[in-house]
């Protein structure tokens, strides 16, 4: 699959927010970069549990992607995303690059401003703590 194929099974999957397909996107080794957590999160689970707490805390009504980059040399796009938290604009960047078989092997995340990493990291941290209860 191309980048651009890839892309559009992420945007769909966005769309709808299905766990089941989420889970079929991910790599059993891929990884995660947190903006809030200083050490990668490895392996499917940990990956998984990130981008579903992302999608309880940021996926909500004001959650639109802005801009694209996409890089088909490398399997790689970068999205940029803004959304309202709690009354807090937040802006941010999704790093997503893919394995030869379509499946997401890295997923960096980087937000600002400040006011808004702290908002996240808050509301992360609970959702985090949710699932794990």
């Amino acid at each position: 699959m191309s980048t651009r194929d890839n892309l559009k099974v992420w945007h769909d999957r966005m769309e709808n927010k299905s766990p089941g397909e989420l889970s079929a996107q991910i790599a059993d080794d891929a990884v995660f970069h947190s903006p809030v957590v200083h050490t990668p999160q490895a392996g499917k689970p940990l990956v998984m549990a990130y981008l579903s707490a992302a999608d309880n805390v940021l996926g909500n009504d004001s959650f639109r992607y802005v801009r694209e980059i996409v890089d088909e040399s490398v399997n790689m796009a970068m999205l940029e995303f803004t959304l309202e938290l709690d009354g807090i604009q937040v802006n941010g960047v999704d790093i997503i690059s893919w394995n030869d078989e379509g499946k997401i092997q890295d997923f960096k995340v980087m937000v600002r401003p400040l006011k808004a990493i702290n908002k996240v990291w808050e509301e992360m941290g609970k959702m985090l703590e949710t699932m794990k209860g």
